[in-house]
């Protein structure tokens, strides 16, 4: 209603005053609606897109004071006017005025007069009904923000952002962003009960500036909605650097209020969340190059053993961890050995590194498992004095399938040969405590046997205990597949989740 005409409910049972006063509001430039009882004009407030009622006080069915009050519970921000030829008197002023009317006319009334108050009254409810559409959108604003910074990725904040902007508006929306690989996309909703969809879409950024502009578009140059008929598309553009494509939000231009300072706050909050999302996006894929970089390059190939290993980074929307594996032909011997860094971000990649390093240079100096994680643990406590870690390191002689093994707080490998499953355990304190280590453990792997070792990502839930998760990997590791590589795929299909929040590491090793 802002800005254009009213519309006035005129409610009265006399035909004459009710002529008299239709005619000196739609002179004044209202649109008029007439009700002649109490119940007609409560059955037509709930329907019609009515502004102001001009309310009789003596109705044959209802009095005019019952009419407001039901009018004003159903609407309180409605502004009533009561007229009365007979009911003048200060009580009954009073009385109308107590009851929820905003202004109380007795006849005679001049047509000024009305049309005066109408107006006056109209200005009020014009400024309540935008002070409460601003402060339902501010609301919305608030929602859509705190959901867009959450988004576990991009394509959801987009969805998010998109199904935000079309409640705000209770319309159609669009939001266009580029995402970290230069793919242009845009969620799309068509309506604010309607789901976001995500669909591709190329927009010309030329002579887009830095900051937040809106501008007046023709609907046909953003068809990714069925625009309301007879409007144009109010397009907000948020561009927080030169070197970033803008984003932009689409709405009808109806929705819009002069200055727009809701669209243009929630371009601003979905561009700022955009570009979280790409620094984390960046970070993450430099994290999991840099792991991909220091894992062993390819499987060394002995005879009498098959070998398979599978590595998962975390989902693109979780800081990756710290978890790696080494395979190694040493002097005649198979180097394995497996680990976790506690933490997940950048950081813990680089721990990583140093440990795989560190246990490839004291394997090297003929060093047996257990003495090369107490010198790795030495090395930890200090130079990286509150950092913490979890391995498994074996050293295994292929011909005869002797091995000796150590770990420091890693979980138990799954040793499997026909059908049967144990879990070899060797309890030791993590590293990066100063803390007794048991003597290596040592035993020959049988022919036929398949040891698997993996993290913790495999098995770990947030909704089940870790004995729940051994169970799990002991009854899918009593079938072993006569491929490895098929075998280590099984373990991640069926107890990785869908949407992986950890690394996963996992090594598989057979004795003919």
């Amino acid at each position: 209603m802002e800005g254009g005409a009213a519309t006035v409910l005129v409610v009265d049972d006399s035909r004459t005053k009710r002529y008299l006063l239709v005619s000196w509001l739609s002179r004044a430039g209202f649109t008029v609606l007439e009700a002649e009882t109490g119940g007609e004009a409560l059955a037509r407030v709930g329907v019609d897109p009515i502004d102001l009622v001009v309310l009789d006080v003596r109705l044959p069915d209802l009095s005019g004071f019952e009419v407001c009050e039901r009018i004003k519970a159903a609407h309180p921000a409605m502004p009533v006017i009561h007229v009365s030829a007979h009911a003048v008197d200060v009580v009954d002023r009073a009385q109308g005025l107590t009851r929820g009317a905003d202004a109380y006319l007795a006849e005679p009334i001049e047509p000024e007069e009305l049309v005066a108050t109408t107006h006056a009254v109209l200005r009020y409810y014009r400024a309540r009904q935008r002070a409460e559409l601003l402060a339902e959108r501010l609301l919305g604003l608030a929602d859509t923000t705190v959901a867009v910074h959450s988004a576990p990725n991009f394509a959801r904040l987009l969805e998010e952002a998109a199904a935000g902007a079309a409640r705000i508006f209770k319309s159609p929306a669009a939001v266009i962003a580029e995402t970290f690989d230069g793919d242009c996309l845009a969620g799309v909703a068509t309506g604010p009960d309607a789901g976001a969809a995500i669909v591709p879409w190329i927009v010309d950024d030329t002579g887009v500036p830095t900051g937040a502009t809106v501008r007046v578009d023709e609907p046909a140059a953003w068809g990714l909605v069925e625009w309301p008929a007879d409007d144009t598309v109010t397009v907000a553009a948020a561009r927080l650097r030169e070197d970033r494509a803008p984003l932009y939000v689409v709405v009808p231009t109806a929705t819009q209020t002069a200055r727009t300072p809701v669209l243009r706050q929630l371009a601003q909050a979905v561009a700022a969340a955009v570009e979280a999302q790409r620094s984390f996006d960046e970070e993450h894929r430099i994290a999991v190059t840099l792991q991909r970089s220091l894992l062993p390059r390819r499987i060394p190939e002995i005879s009498g053993l098959d070998l398979a290993v599978r590595y998962e980074p975390a989902s693109a929307q979780t800081e990756v961890g710290g978890d790696f594996y080494e395979l190694v032909m040493l002097d005649g011997h198979l180097l394995l050995a497996i680990g976790d860094v506690a933490g997940h971000s950048l950081h813990a990649a680089t721990v990583m590194a140093e440990l795989r390093h560190a246990v490839r240079a004291y394997a090297v100096e003929g060093h047996q498992p257990g003495e090369i994680l107490e010198r790795v643990n030495e090395l930890m406590r200090t130079l990286l004095p509150t950092e913490l870690a979890t391995i498994c390191v074996l050293l295994l002689h292929p011909p005869t399938g002797r091995i000796r093994l150590a770990s420091a707080g890693h979980l138990p490998p799954v040793l499997s040969l026909d059908g049967k499953v144990e879990f070899v355990q060797h309890s030791a304190p993590l590293l990066g405590v100063r803390a007794p280590r048991p003597p290596d453990l040592e035993f020959v792997l049988p022919a036929g046997a398949t040891l698997v070792f993996y993290t913790d990502g495999l098995i770990e839930r947030r909704d089940t205990t870790i004995d729940d998760g051994l169970a799990a990997l002991a009854g899918v590791a009593a079938r072993v597949d006569d491929d490895l590589d098929r075998f280590c795929e099984r373990l991640l299909v069926e107890l990785a989740p869908s949407e992986i929040h950890d690394d996963v590491a996992v090594v598989a090793l057979r004795r003919h």
